[in-house]
């Protein structure tokens, strides 16, 4: 590997370090310790699991080094230590501990990759993938705050995005043989190509044509569902559905309150208008597909909504070969999900669709399942666990890093949450 791809991944390792101490530094003693809630952890677990996967990943098999917090691998290690019992004070160090294991594990990385001219592909590939993994954990401490409604990260801004595209309608995705994932890499040059084993290996398909939304549904149009009876007609949902609506007694969307008459939805800590323009966020699968069922559409197969997002040419992005910036996508709550949805035309793909990468994780009706010769990569649970009964959703969202997603990228979201930042378009029969 180059000297500069080896900045690139130092450089990598600080920004992602940097944000996931903005999502703490602002958190009072109360907000550090949080209530227990199913859909998230709390915050300093999240900090020390990210550590140990770079000590556990990285560090102890490539350069050897003890554990730097003896007898703690079962508390941070998520696959030994239950969910609730993370919010234990006798079981989970406090935060000032904590942070120093985390800010050794960090420094003692980036010493360690610092040391030589030029990183090794193992090293490279490595360093990668215990990035990404710190990148999903930063996701999942912002919709830890939406959650439980504290305020938006200190980095959340409101750039102006490209001016909006003349988007309304489907794009037309002619019949043909398409690219679906990414090819198993040579071991020499998987550093270059980083994917997670989900994505692999690719393979061809033959799909008939079919008609997508070029854009991401949105709040105005949920909002016709809504007061069209959405939520009280059972026709429109499921049998998985209506026992999802009776469960939960979903009478609106999650975070909508209507005052004095108008709807309202609340981002973080905040109760705003509803935005007619803005994409729906934080649905179900099974609200999604209530409304496909009431608009008489259908959700897109992952791989359709594949295809939509990479062209004839398989692009690695819908706009190309190189990682986002701000007039491409909405990512890093820049901003976090309130531009419209005909916002970012330069990030469009070949066929026009537009946000397919960030804005909001988008429900497939494809269940998250292995492609054939599937072979489970060096962290053994990153897929594994969740095949079968979850869904795929694509294209990463408004809470994602910059660096993560990409247009083979596949995300397992289990079709009863809304904690995420999870949204949907639709195909025509």
């Amino acid at each position: 590997m180059s000297v500069l791809h080896q900045e690139d991944l130092l450089q990598a390792i600080d920004h992602t370090h940097r944000q996931m101490m903005a999502l703490i530094d602002d958190l009072s003693g109360e907000q550090i310790e949080v209530p227990y809630e199913k859909g998230i952890n709390p915050p300093i677990w999240e900090v020390g699991h990210s550590a140990f996967f770079y000590e556990y990943f990285l560090l102890r098999p490539l350069y050897r080094v003890d554990p730097i917090m003896p007898g703690y691998d079962p508390v941070w290690d998520s696959f030994d230590i239950p969910h609730r019992e993370r919010w234990s004070p006798g079981v989970v160090p406090g935060k000032a501990e904590t942070l120093r294991y985390y800010e050794r594990v960090v420094q003692e990385t980036i010493d360690r990759l610092s040391e030589k001219g030029a990183l090794s592909d193992e090293e490279s590939y490595l360093g990668q993938y215990a990035i990404a993994h710190q990148q999903m954990h930063l996701e999942s401490l912002i919709w830890c705050r939406q959650t439980l409604g504290f305020q938006a990260p200190s980095f959340a801004k409101e750039p102006t995005p490209s001016p909006p595209a003349d988007a309304p309608g489907d794009a037309r995705i002619p019949a043909g043989t398409y690219r679906i994932g990414v090819p198993v890499p040579e071991p020499d040059a998987r550093s270059v190509n980083f994917s997670f084993d989900n994505e692999r290996p690719g393979f061809e398909m033959d799909l008939d044509g079919f008609s997508i939304s070029k854009t991401l549904v949105s709040l105005g149009q949920y909002l016709e569902f809504v007061e069209d009876g959405g939520y009280t007609t059972p026709e429109w949902w499921s049998f998985g559905g209506n026992y999802w609506r009776r469960h939960f007694g979903r009478e609106a969307p999650i975070y909508w309150e209507k005052l004095d008459g108008d709807w309202t939805v609340r981002r973080f800590n905040q109760i705003v208008p509803l935005d007619p323009q803005a994409p729906m966020l934080h649905l179900s699968f099974w609200e999604a597909e209530a409304y496909c069922r009431w608009a008489g559409r259908r959700l897109p197969t992952e791989f359709e909504w594949e295809v939509a997002a990479r062209g004839p040419e398989a692009r690695k992005f819908p706009w190309g070969s190189e990682a986002a910036g701000n007039s491409h996508a909405a990512l890093e709550c820049h901003p976090a999900g309130t531009a419209p949805v005909t916002a970012y035309s330069g990030g469009a793909s070949p066929f026009g669709c537009l946000q397919m990468i960030g804005s909001a994780w988008e429900w497939t009706s494809s269940q998250y399942l292995p492609y054939s010769g599937f072979c489970v990569d060096m962290y053994a649970y990153m897929s594994t666990l969740q095949f079968g009964d979850h869904k795929t959703t694509k294209g990463g969202s408004c809470a994602t890093s910059f660096s993560l997603p990409r247009n083979t990228y596949r995300q397992a979201i289990y079709p009863d949450r809304t904690d995420q930042f999870t949204g949907f378009r639709t195909c025509a029969f």
